[in-house]
């Protein structure tokens, strides 16, 4: 009998092997080369599933899709690690204790099924372009340098850009 922990591997594996695939030309291997989309593979899912689970399991699945975006925005922002994984791990970033087990396995199982939609290429529609968010528990002082985009659930977003003051 699998452990839970084995059998939320196994989903992991199996749907990584089901996101999308691209042709692309190569100059010296001709038109037939076939490559994973930029946010394909196990390693991403496995990233981003974590950072949502630890990052947001107790918001809905807006507040979730959310975070994830804010996670692939960085990824295509020359101002971050240009990774989903280098992006989860880069220190000072995410402050959950990385590698921690995901105990409950029904969110452990919506942050991955999330996960794999943003990496598939969902719309990014909440955000705004959004690269930083917060909790409403805290203010941290970078929230002051960059531009409110929106609040779902308990987190607020952030784009970088000059803030304009609210009335």
């Amino acid at each position: 009998m699998l452990t839970l922990t084995r059998k939320l591997a196994a989903l992991v594996v199996a749907a990584s092997l089901a996101l999308p695939l691209t042709a692309s030309a190569d100059p010296v291997k001709g038109p037939e080369t076939v490559t994973k989309v930029r946010y394909g593979g196990a390693d991403s899912l496995a990233c981003l599933t974590e950072a949502l689970y630890f990052e947001a399991r107790g918001e809905g699945r807006s507040g979730q899709r959310a975070v994830a975006e804010v996670i692939l925005n960085r990824v295509d922002s020359r101002a971050f690690p240009n990774s989903v994984c280098g992006v989860v791990h880069q220190r000072g970033q995410f402050t959950y204790n990385k590698g921690r087990r995901m105990s409950n396995a029904a969110a452990a199982s919506r942050a991955r099924q999330i996960a794999a939609d943003a990496l598939a290429g969902a719309p990014r529609e909440l955000t705004n372009g959004a690269t930083y968010f917060h909790t409403t528990q805290v203010r941290p002082s970078w929230s002051k340098r960059f531009t409110r985009t929106t609040k779902i659930g308990s987190h607020i977003f952030y784009r970088q850009g000059r803030r304009v003051a609210a009335n």
